[in-house]
């Protein structure tokens, strides 16, 4: 079982290759809005976010957390590959230590620069 904490179609297809099965966790609004992102964050509901990741072929299910850090979902479903962007440090990534307690690994896959929603938020202004 691999967890992803990705969510570009390319990085999810990539962490469905590192396991059998690919669980997506996602941040809910509430986790979203306390995370610094502002009160007009999300742009999408969490509802609408999940349905969306859901139907992609990579992935087998979409797990939304409401704590400000992914931990308790780690530590419930003891993923065998625990996925996130390579925009976090390996020692910054929460749960790599549970993880690979039980022989697990930890992989961070590239991110692709101007896909994220600050990214694509700042350049409407510009159109």
């Amino acid at each position: 079982v691999a967890l992803s904490f990705v969510q570009r179609a390319e990085d999810l297809a990539e962490a469905r290759r590192q396991g059998d099965v690919l669980i997506v966790g996602l941040n809910s609004d509430d986790s979203v809005r306390r995370l610094a992102k502002g009160p007009n964050r999300p742009v999408n509901p969490e509802g609408a976010r999940a349905e969306v990741l859901a139907a992609l072929a990579s992935v087998d299910a979409v797990v939304i957390f409401d704590e400000d850090t992914p931990l308790e979902i780690v530590t419930a479903l003891q993923p065998d590959v625990l996925v996130k962007g390579a925009d976090w440090a390996a020692d910054a990534i929460v749960g790599r230590d549970v993880v690979e307690a039980r022989g697990g690994r930890v992989v961070r896959v590239p991110m692709a620069d101007g896909y994220s929603t600050s990214s694509i938020l700042e350049r409407l202004p510009q159109r």
